[in-house]
């Protein structure tokens, strides 16, 4: 006999009978059963719903900075069963989907959306059930609680293994999701800065690894400044003025041309170590790099040409460019000194 509430079936209840058939005031017994069951889950829901406003409201004002003080918010927390007065990073998993371009119904978004924030939960719970979870509209926050000696290479750890329990058994899955984590912070008045940390961490992970990334904000590096700029035309004019027609991949040579010269410039022009590394013969790279300055200028002597082509191939793998738009010749940048 299913269990009906406001979303739907929310349970069954089997009766089994071995030394007899089922009879109607069984079936009307059941049906009773069945209504009970539905009013008790569905005042138990009732209250949910109220508590879980409650405590997402407190989260929201922690995160943003409105909680108060911090004594007043680490005594507000405890009421809650949460402890915020430890050393913590804030995670946050953001849904890789546009909601906001999606066929799904709102209905259909919504029970998403509560399975994603209960599976967090569940995960989380399992480890530390203290620890502050809270799922808003397309993600999940978490303020996880680490040891003061956790390096960041434990807790990227501890979060991967968050994330698979969410994507496999936890039951989240069904939306996939990019994470990314904050720095270490102590105090209830370091949170905002930290939830910043982790929002900028999500999306800019998302954008140079793909959906499902796991990002820490120390890994960002120049990525935290490429991506405070609009993918703009402005932004595309900048990879087109430097790296002109490499900037494509029109030609099938350009994307081993790129690889070419980002290795040159990430070890600062050694060709014997770039040789290495590129499993080339070291007159094949010398020959490659003059290719690449009769279609980029003098990038071996100017500093300021290398600079400028080392953010560009930022850009192109942040943002992929490469395959979006039509380049015109680079314009060559004058040499200083």
């Amino acid at each position: 006999m299913r269990i009906v509430g406001g979303s739907g079936a929310e349970g069954r209840i089997v009766a089994i009978a071995d030394d007899r058939p089922m009879t109607g005031n069984d079936i009307h017994l059941l049906e009773r059963s069945a209504t009970v069951a539905a009013l008790a889950l569905a005042r138990e829901q009732a209250v949910l719903a109220v508590e879980s406003k409650y405590r997402a409201e407190f989260l929201r004002d922690a995160l943003s900075g409105r909680a108060g003080s911090s004594v007043d918010a680490v005594a507000h927390a405890d009421s809650l069963g949460w402890t915020l007065g430890e050393r913590l990073v804030v995670v946050v998993a953001e849904t890789d989907e546009d909601d906001s371009a999606t066929e799904r119904s709102g209905e259909e978004i919504r029970a998403l959306q509560q399975r994603f924030a209960r599976a967090w939960t569940r995960a989380v719970g399992a480890r530390d059930r203290r620890a502050p979870v809270m799922g808003f509209s397309q993600e999940v926050v978490t303020l996880l609680a680490i040891p003061a000696d956790a390096t960041t290479e434990k807790v990227m750890a501890t979060i991967t293994d968050l994330a698979r329990v969410v994507r496999g058994d936890g039951g989240g899955g069904r939306r996939p999701f990019s994470t990314g984590v904050s720095r270490p912070v102590t105090g209830v008045e370091n949170l905002p800065a930290a939830y910043a940390e982790a929002l900028r961490a999500v999306a800019v992970g998302r954008q140079k690894h793909g959906p499902g990334a796991i990002t820490h904000f120390d890994e960002l590096g120049i990525y935290r400044l490429l991506s405070l700029v609009p993918d703009s035309d402005e932004l595309r004019q900048f990879v087109d003025d430097a790296l002109g027609e490499l900037a494509t991949d029109d030609n099938p040579e350009n994307a081993g041309l790129r690889t070419t010269l980002t290795v040159l410039i990430d070890t600062n022009l050694n060709v014997a170590e770039a040789s290495r590394i590129l499993f080339f013969h070291y007159n094949t790279l010398r020959y490659r790099i003059a290719k690449l300055e009769r279609m980029l200028g003098p990038f071996t002597t100017d500093p300021q040409l290398r600079l400028t082509l080392a953010l560009a191939l930022k850009v192109l793998e942040m943002r992929g460019l490469s395959q979006n738009h039509q380049a015109r010749p680079p314009a060559r940048v004058s040499q200083q000194g």
